[in-house]
């Protein structure tokens, strides 16, 4: 794509520095990893046998559907369905996640495996396209692509990876992970809330806050939405209708670096982001799982960030590390600032995020791809 000779600095573009909030921001979703790791029944629940049965006769019922067009209705759970809806609610307006246990996959095709959980999804919202091939089921798992974020295009995300995914956010209201199959060692999943490292930012140091108020330019890494440039602006904080969102993916602001008409992060930028790397990272505001086969992981996108260790895999092809993960868009959402549009594309609760390609046709693969 064609990059224009001169463009503003992040500072100047009109309509993007975000409103700051007038204070630490505080609420059930200003959690510290220290305490909810001794209180894991607060944040997981294990289905019941009635409640596996429960889904198990909505993936069968499901089946004369191709996945795509599963969607809520089409999907009954008249016991579990309250209770997601109860969870929804509580993504949305408590601490931001849960983690959902027993799911029987190791009694399922991979088919079956999608459906239950494509199903399950489709109760906390509608799915959104994870990359430029508009994949709406994404296979998170190493498909031996060497990861370049300085490679122009890049030709590979680092969820197809091994290597460690340091904390971020991803382009959507919700995400959701369901492992089907851990690693030898390794690969553990981290989660921290961007609002309780906000707060801890506005008490040690507001100056560098402020810093995280204001504009990156961000790298789209090839999946440019027709008619946008290959880079846009947007800041790491944003409040809005008196609610804190975060969207933050450092390795996406460092990789810019590779475009030579963009201005190079500052060293007031720098120690923003070093401090807030610094928070998410410390054990006392980072939360770490170990995910067991048939376990589903949901998070608020916008206060939940979450991270990935590397790790060793196993040479059997049917033993390597694999889990699905959908992006869904709820019903009753945030609102967000016009900021988001360059990234969401567009603002409408219910139906907002995902990443679309110029030639992006939505999908569900049920094969890595």
């Amino acid at each position: 794509m064609a990059h224009t000779a001169e463009l503003d600095s992040p500072e100047t573009l009109p309509g993007m520095t975000p409103e700051m909030a007038p204070g630490p921001v505080g609420g059930p979703g200003a959690w510290r990893g220290s305490a909810l790791r001794q209180r894991p029944e607060e944040w997981t629940y294990t289905l019941s046998a009635a409640e596996i049965a429960e889904l198990d006769s909505a993936m069968r019922q499901s089946r004369g559907r191709d996945i795509i067009d599963i969607g809520k209705d089409d999907f009954p759970l008249p016991v579990l369905g309250p209770i997601f809806d109860d969870m929804r609610r509580e993504l949305l307006h408590g601490r931001g996640f849960f983690l959902i246990r027993g799911i029987p996959v190791r009694d399922y095709t991979m088919e079956e495996s999608a459906r239950v959980y494509w199903g399950l999804g489709a109760h906390f919202g509608t799915p959104r396209s994870q990359n430029g091939k508009g994949q709406l089921l994404g296979h998170v798992c190493d498909l031996g692509s060497r990861y370049d974020a300085m490679k122009k295009p890049a030709t590979s995300r680092i969820y197809q990876t091994r290597i460690r995914q340091r904390f971020h956010t991803d382009s959507t209201d919700f995400v959701s992970l369901l492992c089907l199959q851990k690693s030898k060692s390794g690969g553990g999943s981290s989660i921290c809330s961007s609002v309780a490292v906000h707060d801890e930012m506005y008490r040690r140091a507001p100056d560098l806050l402020a810093e995280l108020y204001r504009p990156f330019w961000r790298d789209r890494r090839g999946e440019v939405p027709p008619g946008r440039r290959d880079y846009y602006p947007m800041a790491a904080f944003h409040y809005h209708a008196g609610l804190l969102s975060a969207i933050y993916a450092r390795d996406y602001i460092e990789s810019c670096s590779r475009f030579p008409e963009l201005p190079a992060v500052t060293d007031r930028q720098v120690a923003a982001l070093d401090l807030f790397d610094s928070l998410v990272e410390s054990k006392e505001f980072r939360l770490d799982m170990a995910f067991e086969p048939g376990d589903v992981q949901m998070l608020h996108n916008h206060q939940i960030l979450h991270a990935r260790e590397d790790f060793e895999d196993w040479p059997e092809v049917e033993r390597k590390r694999h889990l699905l993960r959908l992006w869904l868009c709820p019903p009753d959402g945030r609102p967000l600032p016009d900021s988001f549009e360059e990234r969401y594309l567009k603002l409408d609760i219910g139906d907002r995020g995902g990443i679309i390609g110029g030639d992006s046709r939505l999908n569900v693969p049920l094969d890595p791809v």
